[in-house]
C-alpha cells in the first residue's frame, strides 16, 4: 500500500473526487454538407441580405461559384457541389429574391445590374482574388457580365444552356410562369406543377424531382408556396418582346476559357448560336446534353463530368 492510501485509511479521509471526463469535440462540419450563410448587399434602393451556401474547406483559396436560373435557387447545385467540394471552396448564393435570400422592396431593380453588383460582394465578402463559375440560363448572363469586363476575378466560366442571343421565344415561354405560379393545397401538388414547368429540364428520378421541389418551396398559411418574390416577374414582362436579345458584343469580350453546356433541345440556346460560341470570343467548348431543354440540371454523373472536368484543367 501506498503511503497516501495508508494515511487515507488511517484518517478516514474521502477518496479523491474523480475528475470527470471531458466530452468529445464536436465534429467538424463535413466539408461535404452545405453550410448556410448570408452577406449584406446594396441596391438602388437600400440594403439587402443575399443567402448562399456553401462546401468544402472554407479555407481553400480556390473558389467555385454556382448561379442558378431565374425563378431557382442556390441548392439547385447540391450534386455538382459534393462533386466539387474536394477541389474547391464551392459557394451557391441564392440571387436576392429567391430562395432564403431577402426581397427587394423596390420590384424594377430585380435587374442584372443588381445581381452584377450582389456577386461582386459576394465575392469580396469571400475574400477571393479569382474564382471559377458556373452559371444557368440568369446565372451565365451574370457571369458573362462580370468576365466581359477589365479586371474581372474569373478566371474559368461554364455557361449552362444560355449564350449572347436570348430568343424571344423562350422569353415568351418563361413570362407565361414567372411569378404567376399559384399557392399549393398540398406538396404533392407543388411538385406536379415544378415538374411541368420544369419539364425541359429532361429525365430526372423522382428523388430529384423531389429535392427540387423541397428546395424551391414554403409552407405558408392554407398550403404550400414558391420560394421566391412573384415580384421577380414585373420587370421581366415589361421587356418588349418583340426581337431576341444580342449580346454579342458582351460575350466577345470575354477572354478566359468557357465551357458551353446545351441541352439537345433547348428553345433559350439555339444549335447555331452555340456554334458560333466557339469561333468567336473565348472560342468556348461545347458539350450538349441529349434529350433536355432548357437546361440541363447538371445534378447526374453525365452532366457533372464535363463540368468538372473542364473546371478542374484551369489552375488559377
Amino acid at each position: 500500500m501506498s503511503l497516501l492510501a495508508a494515511l487515507r485509511k488511517l484518517f478516514g479521509a474521502s477518496p479523491a473526487p474523480v475528475e470527470p471526463t471531458a466530452a468529445p469535440p464536436a465534429p467538424a462540419p463535413s466539408a461535404f454538407e452545405p453550410r448556410r450563410h448570408s452577406v449584406q448587399c446594396i441596391g438602388p434602393h437600400g440594403f439587402h441580405r443575399m443567402a448562399y451556401t456553401e462546401w468544402g474547406d472554407p479555407a481553400n483559396p480556390r473558389v467555385l461559384v454556382c448561379v442558378h436560373g431565374l425563378t431557382r435557387n442556390g441548392r439547385d447545385f447540391d450534386d455538382l457541389a459534393r462533386a466539387m467540394a474536394p477541389h474547391y471552396r464551392v459557394v451557391c448564393p441564392d440571387v436576392v429574391g429567391r430562395g432564403q435570400s431577402g426581397w427587394l422592396a423596390v420590384k424594377d431593380d430585380y435587374q442584372l445590374p443588381t445581381y452584377v453588383a450582389d456577386m461582386v460582394t459576394l465575392i469580396a465578402r469571400l475574400n477571393a482574388e479569382t474564382v471559377h463559375w458556373v452559371g444557368t440560363s440568369m446565372g451565365g448572363l451574370i457571369g458573362m457580365l462580370i468576365a466581359s469586363m477589365p479586371d474581372n476575378p474569373i478566371r474559368r466560366l461554364v455557361l449552362n444552356d444560355v449564350g449572347p442571343v436570348i430568343t424571344v421565344a423562350s422569353l415568351r415561354r418563361i413570362g407565361q410562369y414567372v411569378g404567376m405560379a399559384p399557392e399549393f393545397p398540398c406538396f404533392e401538388a407543388a411538385e406536379a406543377y415544378i415538374r411541368e414547368v420544369s419539364a425541359p429540364f429532361g429525365r430526372l428520378s423522382d428523388a430529384q424531382w423531389r429535392h427540387l421541389t423541397e428546395t424551391s418551396v414554403k409552407q405558408v398559411e392554407g398550403g404550400w408556396a414558391m420560394r421566391y418574390d412573384p415580384g421577380i416577374g414585373e420587370p421581366f414582362r415589361k421587356m418588349p418582346l418583340l426581337v431576341d436579345v444580342d449580346l454579342w458584343p458582351v460575350y466577345d469580350a470575354i477572354a478566359c476559357p468557357t465551357l458551353v453546356v446545351r441541352g439537345a433541345e433547348s428553345d433559350l440556346l439555339l444549335a447555331d448560336t452555340a456554334r458560333q460560341m466557339g469561333e468567336r470570343g473565348p472560342r468556348a467548348s461545347l458539350f450538349e446534353v441529349p434529350d433536355t431543354g432548357h437546361a440541363p440540371t447538371l445534378m447526374s454523373p453525365a452532366q457533372i463530368a464535363p463540368v468538372r472536368d473542364f473546371l478542374l484543367a484551369g489552375r488559377g
